[in-house]
């Protein structure tokens, strides 16, 4: 994808916020890096909190690598504020290598699609994420940890409760690789989805 096509996508997805509402596959505000930091498979857990009306969220994820793409699932449950109670999450997504950076352009690109959903006490309700998540990975001098700093503006159709809209998030975010097996990943969301998430990953 040239870079052009790429800046033209980011416009209509900057052009196109609406309404209130969660980002990605469970309304939660996990982004996703370019890059998988694993070769064929990593599992892990993720903390966050959304913002106003919930106190917390807790999800668990697996992600898996076929060939040039990967796939992950993922799920949990979020605590809603005062006597709201608690609403399950499921999702699950796919990821693949669409840009390559160059000297015109010196980000790497990745289109990502979700499915989700955020059921339980209140409206149900259905994520469909389609994003395009660009960055580039540093490596730390004289050492193995490895760091991706990232945006991820995401269109995010949503559905349930009766109603239907499209809504906009901006995920920055940065990935860091520690150690060969360990990951810690950092994210936030602006937009129609605000909040910050910290995770933790083990890979293969």
């Amino acid at each position: 994808m040239r870079p052009s096509a790429v800046g033209s996508m980011l416009l209509v997805v900057l052009a196109s916020s609406a309404g209130r509402a969660g980002a990605q596959e469970t309304g939660t505000p996990l982004f996703k890096a370019p890059y998988r930091a694993f070769q064929t498979h990593e599992f892990g857990g993720f903390f966050s909190d959304p913002g106003e009306g919930v106190n917390f969220a807790l999800e668990g994820f697996y992600h898996y690598a076929r060939g040039a793409y990967d796939f992950g699932l993922q799920g949990g449950f979020e605590d809603l504020s005062g006597p709201g109670g608690t609403r399950v999450l499921l999702g699950g997504d796919f990821r693949a290598r669409v840009i390559a950076s160059t000297q015109q352009f010196p980000l790497d690109g990745a289109l990502t699609v979700g499915f989700g959903m955020n059921v339980g006490d209140g409206p149900d309700r259905f994520f469909v994420p389609i994003g395009v998540s660009l960055g580039r990975r540093f490596q730390v001098e004289n050492s193995q940890v490895t760091f991706v700093p990232y945006v991820h503006p995401v269109l995010v159709p949503v559905f349930g409760g009766g109603n239907s809209d499209v809504d906009f998030a901006f995920g920055l975010g940065v990935d860091f690789r520690l150690t060969r097996e360990f990951s810690v990943r950092v994210s936030g969301g602006l937009g129609d989805i605000e909040g910050i998430g910290v995770g933790l990953a083990f890979v293969r």
